[in-house]
């Protein structure tokens, strides 16, 4: 006997209401850094053994700093979905729960945030 209602059925959602979400969130991430760890080491691999003027011009390139920035985005999204799971499942008491869960948010965040920087300082020519 089924106990889901039709709106369950079709949205296949969990009582959470954000379980799959979470998995496909981290599932496309997964699949995204695959293909931008791919181009970044193509990238990378290209200016090895150039002198820093030529490594700066490379960057000068917007696709060369998008690739970079969009790496270091999902990276940084894909490693906080991996924490989540990990405190979610780990972590027993509640308030350590939530303040770890919080803090891995920050840090996901700064540790983004001085990716794009580094790309943006790079790629404007510092």
């Amino acid at each position: 006997m089924n106990m889901r209602t039709p709106l369950k059925n079709a949205r296949r959602l969990g009582s959470a209401k954000e379980g799959a979400d979470h998995f496909w969130k981290q599932r496309v991430t997964a699949v995204a850094n695959l293909i931008l760890v791919v181009l970044v080491m193509w990238l990378v691999l290209s200016m090895a053994g150039s002198d820093h003027a030529t490594v700066k011009t490379w960057f000068a390139n917007p696709l060369v700093g998008i690739v970079f920035a969009l790496l270091g985005i999902s990276g940084a999204i894909h490693m906080r979905l991996g924490m989540q799971v990990i405190i979610e499942d780990y972590v027993h008491g509640e308030g350590v729960k939530v303040v770890s869960l919080m803090l891995n948010t920050f840090f996901a965040i700064f540790v983004g945030a001085a990716i794009l920087f580094a790309v943006a300082k790079l790629s404007f020519g510092a």
